[in-house]
């Protein structure tokens, strides 16, 4: 394993403040808020906030103090984050994040995690997907999350966890449920955050599905259209993703907005400085284009929506409120061999960002069910 430390450059900082510094914001109409997209009120503030107040050096020290590796794996570059536990077993668990974060979403898990209770704790994994953060872009196309398993699978191996448990969210989740699919003897066990909705819709749904269903269907129409342009043009939205800092920020905090539990504040789910980290490693990387291309890979991979094989990994599912909740019995009908459902009173998309104390308890319980 190579050691990894994140090093930017002052000529690529200083371009980043004098790009979001001469930001050319567009017109709107006057009070449009948030019904037409980013509030330009909030994008204005947080502009200024990332190009004059935010401090990366201080950032860049933070995400510096987890040990950080790369590896070569079938002919991708993979980085990943890899803290031990401090307990007198522990346990290897595999994190894995969704779009539009990165791996500065888990890593508020990783001190509640690698602290023994009772004696146990785990030692957290946290790769960054192929085009994701300081992982390598790829160079041709076909890496979707079905060829993201086997990465991660080969991971572990050569980290000597012959086994571990995985927890995943949103695309992250795809890549668990690839793992669980072609891996499952490889697996303490799965811990989902909510239920993959695009699963086959059969007739003989229940009410509460049906409800769940409908309730997809118009957040689909009315909130997916980001996913339909990624999962088709993702080469020319990039363009302007990657040349403006603000454009970046628009187009990824309007999700953080919109999929959070916050009363319709942002700030009250996350802190102004971890978006603006997780906005930073998008930007200095240049991977905004690659991580919404998976998007194009996912939608194209026809194994994501079958029900996997019968098999003997335990699930664990952790439902938020604020993140169109599955019923159990749409998670029942679509996976095998679940063992803990925990319904959240509060949180949204991010937990790791939003509620990282009750994550972190539900992966704690979910081991100590099946160890």
């Amino acid at each position: 394993m190579t050691p990894f430390t994140i090093a930017v450059s002052d000529a690529d900082l200083a371009d980043l403040q004098d790009r979001l510094g001469r930001t050319r914001f567009p017109h709107v109409l006057p009070d449009a808020g948030w019904d037409d997209g980013i509030d330009q009120n909030f994008l204005r503030d947080f502009v200024a906030y990332w190009g004059t107040r935010y401090d990366w050096r201080a950032a860049e020290a933070r995400l510096n103090a987890f040990p950080q590796f790369t590896e070569v794996i079938a002919g991708e570059l993979v980085h990943f984050v890899h803290v031990l536990g401090r307990g007198q077993t522990n346990v290897p668990l595999l994190l894995a994040n969704g779009w539009p974060s990165n791996f500065v979403e888990l890593l508020p898990l990783v001190p509640l995690l690698t602290e023994p209770v009772d004696g146990v704790a785990f030692d957290v994994i946290i790769p960054s997907l192929p085009g994701f953060g300081f992982s390598g872009k790829p160079s041709r196309p076909g890496m979707n999350l079905t060829r993201v398993a086997p990465l991660w699978a080969e991971l572990m191996s050569r980290l000597d966890y012959p086994k571990f448990l995985v927890s995943g969210s949103d695309l992250g989740a795809g890549a668990v449920m690839a793992l669980v699919r072609d891996f499952p003897d490889r697996l303490i066990g799965a811990h989902y955050i909510n239920v993959y909705f695009g699963f086959p819709k059969p007739d003989d749904l229940s009410p509460e599905e049906k409800a769940y269903v409908e309730r997809g269907n118009y957040w689909a129409f009315a909130e997916g259209a980001y996913a339909m342009i990624q999962a088709t043009k993702p080469a020319t939205l990039a363009v302007g993703l990657n040349d403006s800092p603000a454009g970046l920020a628009a187009w990824i905090l309007e999700k953080y907005r919109t999929w959070s539990d916050n009363g319709g504040d942002i700030s009250n789910a996350f802190e102004f400085e971890d978006l603006a980290t997780i906005l930073s490693v998008y930007w200095f990387t240049q991977t905004i284009g690659s991580s919404v291309r998976l998007y194009k890979e996912a939608f194209a991979d026809a194994e994501l929506p079958k029900k996997p094989p019968r098999h003997d990994v335990p699930h664990a599912i952790l439902v938020p409120p604020a993140d169109n909740p599955a019923p159990r019995a749409w998670g029942e009908r679509n996976l095998w061999n679940i063992v803990r459902w925990t319904e959240l009173s509060q949180g949204g998309h991010f937990p790791a960002l939003e509620v990282p104390e009750a994550m972190a308890h539900d992966i704690r319980a979910f081991h100590g069910q099946i160890a």
